[in-house]
């Protein structure tokens, strides 16, 4: 992504609605899916500016990856961890068979090689471990936003699937998310393509629409762990190797 995404997601990461509503709902994802009691050995691939680190923490040992040298060197700062840099599929060494839980958190979309990368992911998992990702979904929304955060692509459930099973995982649980507010960014997103709008839609509302938008967004941890919804601004995927 530009300087200017990474500098504005670090503005804007701790408070704004989509980014506070979606670690609770990957937070419930976690727990549900996690392939064995805490403390578990977990590796966030894309950590960007580092704003699901702390939430990742509370689960276990962190290892992160960031190609990104600006923004890899503020997670650090935030952090305190040794962030590695490089990209996927063959840029980066870990160690084989060694994490519990990996996740990319709407990072899959900006690798341009998704299935090697997955696949070279897999050979690092530990004997049950598994991949928690999640993507932009429904190709059609694609706008100015995917434009300026270097998005290669946008899933669909088929799509999706068929890039971990060329990988070698198999799916446990997928759904989409964002779906209450589904109606809303569709037209919000429309209204930017008819006026010719350019960039991503992140901007800061008030404080109340913020708190409102936060809160509905939320509310989708409830359900997220035990639904298949069938629409939604994003997907969710957690996997596991088809054979062990």
């Amino acid at each position: 992504m530009d300087r200017a995404v990474y500098d504005r997601m670090a503005e804007i990461d701790a408070d704004h609605w989509w980014f506070t509503a979606r670690r609770k709902i990957i937070a419930r994802l976690i727990e549900r899916f996690q392939p064995r009691p805490s403390p578990l050995k977990i590796l966030e691939v894309g950590c960007g500016t580092g704003s699901n680190l702390p939430l990742l923490r509370r689960y276990g040992d962190v290892d992160a990856i960031e190609p990104d040298d600006g923004a890899r060197a503020l997670a650090e700062q935030r952090s305190g961890l040794a962030i590695k840099g490089g990209y996927l599929p063959h840029g980066v060494p870990l160690e084989d068979g060694y994490y519990d839980l990996i996740v990319l958190l709407d990072v899959l979309e900006h690798i341009p090689e998704d299935v090697p990368a997955l696949a070279a992911l897999r050979s690092k998992l530990a004997p049950g471990g598994r991949i928690l990702v999640t993507v932009p979904a429904m190709p059609w929304l694609w706008s100015a936003h995917d434009v300026a955060h270097h998005h290669q692509r946008r899933y669909t459930p088929a799509s999706l699937n068929k890039v971990f099973h060329d990988a070698g995982l198999k799916p446990i649980h997928q759904t989409h998310f964002n779906s209450l507010l589904f109606p809303l960014i569709v037209a919000v997103r429309a209204l930017h393509k008819l006026t010719g709008r350019e960039g991503g839609d992140d901007e800061m509302p008030s404080r109340p629409v913020n708190a409102v938008l936060a809160a509905l967004f939320g509310t989708e941890r409830h359900w997220v762990t035990t639904l298949s919804i069938p629409f939604g601004v994003s997907m969710a995927m957690v996997a596991e190797p088809t054979t062990r």
